[in-house]
């Protein structure tokens, strides 16, 4: 099976090398680029508990003056290993979803009179900060990374697609399927997918997709991604 990925390299390698072992034949095709954000200082002795809606918040913060015993709550199970393997010990983590995030936060860290940092890029799908301040929280928000759209490709690379259209297509974020949209019209690639099964995270980011035809679509969360494979 040829299946297409979209992710920038660092959040997808892994999946990359599972697929290719599992005799899939696997091409990348990154929708947004990651660019690190200057913060400001802060004292991390202040916050009881951590938040990260997504591993690149973790990759882009200097973590040397943070105790890696703090309350650290993750989006889902990739955000939650690159946590670990920075050393962070009491981690949380939901099934990728940041409603379900929320409600682990509400069960886990009951003291409201604490402070919670949360880690996120410029670009978010959720309102997490209104949504715990809400609830009697004190969160401050550090925003360390922003994305970018990535604009041209290479022209080897798309007419190699339309001689090899993938089975299925991975898009992570409702920003990658509006990136995604924009590089099939900008290279006329609207016509090509008919016989393509597209995997969004979440509706918002398939009705971003709806307008070109596919096959057919399906939701996921991260981490089922080889156990789709079997759907098709």
């Amino acid at each position: 099976m040829h299946i297409l990925l979209t992710r920038p390299l660092d959040d997808c390698k892994e999946l990359i090398l599972k697929f290719k072992q599992l005799g899939h034949k696997v091409s990348h095709l990154p929708v947004i680029k990651v660019e690190s954000k200057k913060y400001e200082e802060l004292k991390y002795e202040e916050f009881n508990a951590i938040i990260f809606t997504s591993s690149n918040a973790i990759r882009n913060l200097d973590l040397k003056k943070i105790n890696k015993k703090i309350y650290c709550f993750c989006v889902g199970s990739a955000t939650e290993k690159i946590a670990k393997v920075n050393g962070f010990q009491n981690v949380y983590t939901a099934d990728g979803n940041v409603n379900n995030l929320k409600e682990i936060i509400l069960q886990n860290f009951t003291n409201k009179n604490k402070k919670l940092l949360y880690v996120s890029g410029e670009i978010i799908s959720s309102n997490l900060q209104k949504d715990l301040i809400s609830e009697g929280y004190l969160v401050k928000r550090l925003i360390n990374y922003s994305v970018l759209p990535i604009l041209n490709l290479d022209l080897n690379f798309i007419e190699d697609l339309k001689l090899s259209l993938p089975e299925i297509v991975f898009v992570y974020s409702e920003n990658s399927a509006k990136n995604l949209l924009n590089l099939i019209k900008k290279y006329e690639l609207v016509d090509y997918w008919m016989n393509t099964n597209l995997m969004c995270i979440g509706e918002k980011t398939s009705l971003v997709l709806n307008e070109i035809k596919w096959k057919k679509i399906f939701l996921f969360n991260p981490g089922e991604e080889e156990f789709l494979l079997y759907k098709i």
